[in-house]
């Protein structure tokens, strides 16, 4: 089988190596010093533009920041577009965390090309890239699914398909809101109970053993920011593009959001505050500040 794969970011560098292992795979990045340096590490072609890495592809995959990004890399200029590659009967996978409704037209898009579409955005992070034990949230046809489900099962432990085109961007896009949630309760928590005179190891132990508990105090808190070593695998602002993603979705289907708009605001501020660069967790610096202490121990 011969897989086309556009994005090699973060995430989509492990996720393109775990496909190298299985498959012929071409692969295509806007920076292409980095696609080159990605051939040459696992023996995939390199491709010179999106509509090379489709060209005589049983499958393509997308894994970029955003979905204006997957609609620009499908359109290309000159006739370079990804969707100028796509051959009939083949599939697009898109890995990106993108716009539900972004995704409900470019299936549409490709109706006429008899190219089938799954949005499939993932969770796990670098790691479970790297490890091939990341979530996979599929939103699109049953035959399409039942076509990929092999091919995500490279890099995929748990797959699941959970309802039409754009269903897994929403889902995506509503769970990482959750993080968000979790980090800045947790901050305001952890920073109240420092200067109650808690240290956060106590309290992360005590938390963790009851009901408060959440993959960011048992994981990311203790491993990063107590150990103080806030190493950089996911940027806030992606978070921060998530999480209004998400806030546009509720909107959109008429659903009030205040606990959500508020977190967005704090994140967006947090987000222009820490830079471009900063990783999620980071948000945790703010907190730091207003408080004036340190969460670590």
């Amino acid at each position: 089988m011969r897989v086309g794969f556009v994005g090699l970011g973060a995430i989509g560098y492990p996720i393109a190596q775990r496909l190298a292992e299985r498959y012929q795979v071409a692969v295509w990045n806007r920076t292409a010093e980095r696609a080159r340096a990605f051939a040459a590490e696992t023996g995939a072609g390199f491709a010179a533009s999106p509509r090379e890495a489709a060209v005589g592809a049983d499958v393509v995959f997308t894994c970029l920041p955003n979905s204006p990004e997957v609609e620009e890399v499908l359109a290309g200029t000159n006739g370079d577009g990804l969707a100028e590659g796509l051959a009939p009967g083949s599939l697009l996978i898109d890995l990106t965390s993108g716009i539900p409704s972004s995704s409900r037209k470019i299936a549409e898009g490709l109706v006429a090309k008899d190219v089938g579409y799954l949005d499939a955005p993932v969770s796990g992070g670098t790691s479970g890239a790297a490890a091939g034990t990341l979530t996979v949230m599929v939103g699109g046809s049953d035959e399409a699914f039942t076509r990929a489900l092999p091919i995500l099962q490279a890099f995929g432990k748990r797959i699941e398909h959970v309802g039409p085109v754009g269903a897994g961007h929403a889902l995506k896009a509503v769970h990482n809101s959750l993080i968000a949630l979790h980090l800045f309760g947790l901050g305001e928590a952890l920073t109240t109970l420092a200067k109650a005179g808690v240290t956060p190891r106590k309290a992360l132990d005590v938390i963790n053993a009851s009901n408060g508990r959440s993959f960011v105090s048992e994981r990311l808190i203790p491993e990063r920011v107590l150990t103080r070593e806030w190493p950089r695998t996911f940027r806030l602002a992606l978070l921060d593009k998530d999480v209004g993603i998400a806030r546009d979705l509720m909107a959109e289907v008429g659903i009030e959001a205040p606990v959500l708009g508020l977190v967005s605001q704090l994140l967006h501020e947090a987000a222009l505050t820490l830079g471009d660069e900063a990783d999620h967790v980071e948000a945790l610096r703010i907190h730091e500040r207003r408080a004036g202490v340190e969460l670590s121990g």
